[in-house]
């Protein structure tokens, strides 16, 4: 009788530690509730379950298409989690980026199949960057609409790097040589053109970081050249005003596609 007590005992004390586990799990997505919608929230779960994550916190930026979290990894490190609005209203402009890769042979033009896709797109371009040696977040996971990446910026304070547009340079001009050169290694190396580079879009951390890459094509993609031409635009635009002085933007175009600069 005494055997039969302890094995109840002990099989109630499991019980009340499983559930407990479940509460805590929960209250480490809480922050997001009410913002973020019941088939993502179950997508953060998973990655939870697989041990990708352990928490999640405030967002670290916000803009029309994802949010940007900090989360932390099974190794209590800092994370940066950008999720995907699977509602968002304005996934019609994604198609021009997507169709034509022959990396997404099927593109879906609903919402809620076109995101999963738009989010898969930038985790490979974050995995194609990276192992070409362009200063981007490391890709870490992805799960249907959620992208888990390194997280630039301070990991004990939990303090994101400011982008590019937010800061004072002391050497601009070094700055500049550094993005070009990236870009660079981009279109030879990772075969990719950004598309929508801009000082919005890179993250400043004692040197550049490119984010936000979903839309980046590969050099094959029939507006590649255009792309790059805007992306270039837009980066001596930006330091010609800081005073840099700086070669017409397509003579640094045409230098960087046929290796002479």
């Amino acid at each position: 009788m005494k055997r039969v007590e302890t094995k109840r005992k002990r099989i109630e004390s499991e019980l009340e530690k499983r559930k407990m586990k479940r509460r805590r799990d929960s209250d480490e997505f809480k922050v997001v509730e009410g913002v973020i919608d019941t088939s993502t929230l179950k997508t953060l779960y998973r990655l939870l379950n697989r041990g990708v994550l352990s928490s999640l916190y405030g967002a670290i930026s916000t803009g029309k298409e994802a949010n940007v979290y900090r989360g932390v990894g099974s190794d209590g490190k800092s994370v940066a989690v950008k999720i995907y609005r699977m509602t968002t209203a304005e996934s019609d402009y994604m198609l021009e980026y997507i169709i034509g890769d022959p990396r997404f042979q099927h593109v879906k033009r609903r919402s809620r199949a076109l995101i999963p896709q738009w989010a898969l797109k930038e985790y490979k371009n974050l995995f194609r960057y990276h192992e070409a040696g362009v200063r981007v977040p490391r890709p870490i996971a992805i799960e249907r609409n959620v992208v888990v990446m390194e997280f630039i910026g301070d990991l004990e304070s939990g303090l994101p790097a400011p982008l590019l547009k937010d800061v004072v340079l002391d050497e601009p001009a070094e700055v500049f040589d550094s993005i070009i050169e990236m870009v660079e290694i981009g279109v030879r190396k990772a075969n990719l053109v950004h598309a929508d580079l801009s000082a919005f879009n890179i993250l400043w951390y004692g040197q550049p970081v490119f984010i936000d890459v979903s839309q980046a094509v590969l050099l094959e993609h029939d507006n590649a050249r255009k792309y790059l031409f805007r992306d270039i635009q837009n980066i001596t635009t930006y330091f010609s005003k800081l005073g840099v002085e700086i070669e017409d933007p397509q003579v640094i175009v045409e230098a960087i596609l046929s290796g002479d600069s």
